[in-house]
This record gives structure tokens, sequence and C-alpha cells, in this order.
């Protein structure tokens, strides 16, 4: 299975702690990707990049620190960029569905990576497109596939 990680599951999964639900969701993140690790993970280069700015502007890294370990997770996964061709899904996917840019770009670059599935707590949970579909791994109940990596 190919899975594509939004920007909040790196968040979680490196730690930062925002909010009362924060930890509970950056050992959920852990376990996931400790479970996943026979998987192919894919993120979109805009995710790296929100990365980054949430842990310089939120968590008050430096950006050196955020560098190094945003670098440590384009090694682990499968970095998808956006081209124009992902651009301009994207923007068919705003228009049509109503998304935010950003977020239709992480969607439009899972569709590239040729992904099952998205995981995002941004996005309606259930919601598929162009055979990728969109779970929350942080939901009541997680989508079967991710069922029994979160177990």
């Amino acid at each position: 299975m190919r899975l594509a990680l939004d920007t909040n599951i790196l968040v979680y999964a490196e730690g930062l702690v925002f909010g009362p639900d924060d930890g509970a969701k950056h050992a959920m993140a852990l376990r996931l990707l400790e479970n996943a690790r026979d998987e192919v993970l894919v993120v979109a280069r805009q995710s790296l990049a929100e990365l980054h700015r949430v842990m310089v502007r939120k968590a008050r890294l430096s950006p050196e620190e955020a560098s190094r370990r945003v670098g440590l997770w384009s090694e682990r996964v499968l970095v998808i960029d956006t081209d124009a061709m992902t651009f301009e899904a994207a923007l068919e996917l705003s228009s049509d569905h109503g998304l935010q840019i950003f977020d239709a770009i992480i969607l439009a670059a899972a569709v590239e990576g040729r992904c099952d599935l998205l995981l995002s707590e941004d996005l309606q949970d259930g919601f598929a497109w162009r055979g990728v579909g969109v779970s929350n791994p942080f939901g009541a109940k997680p989508e079967r596939r991710l069922a029994r990596l979160l177990a």
C-alpha cells in the first residue's frame, strides 16, 4: 500500500505538541509510522515546506534545525514535487470541490504518487478523488486498511 502523509501527520510524528490532544496524536503517528515501515510513504514537497514553517514559527526551532529535520524526512519518504501537471490537477480539485489550494496540492501529489490513501485530519474523512481515499487516522473509525496499521 502507498500512503500519502499530510503536514499534520508529520508535525505529530515530530512530537510538536501545541494542544491538549496532540500528545495522543503524537503517539498514534509514531505507531502508524512504525507499523507502516514496509509501506511506501509519499509526501508532497508542499507538506515538507509547511512542516518547516511550523517548526520555525510555532515550535521556535532554528531554521537550521528545522531544515535538518525536514531533510531527514526527504530521505525517508518519496517526495512528490508540485510540477505543472500536479498544480493544474490541484486547481481543478480546488475549483470542483472547494478545497483550499494547499490541501488540493497535497491530494493531487498523492494521486501523482499513485497512493491508495492520504492520511489527513484536515480533509473530509472518506473523500476520494482519482482513486486516492482520504482517511483521518485520528478519527473515531479509521478506514479498514488504515485500522491495520493503527493496531
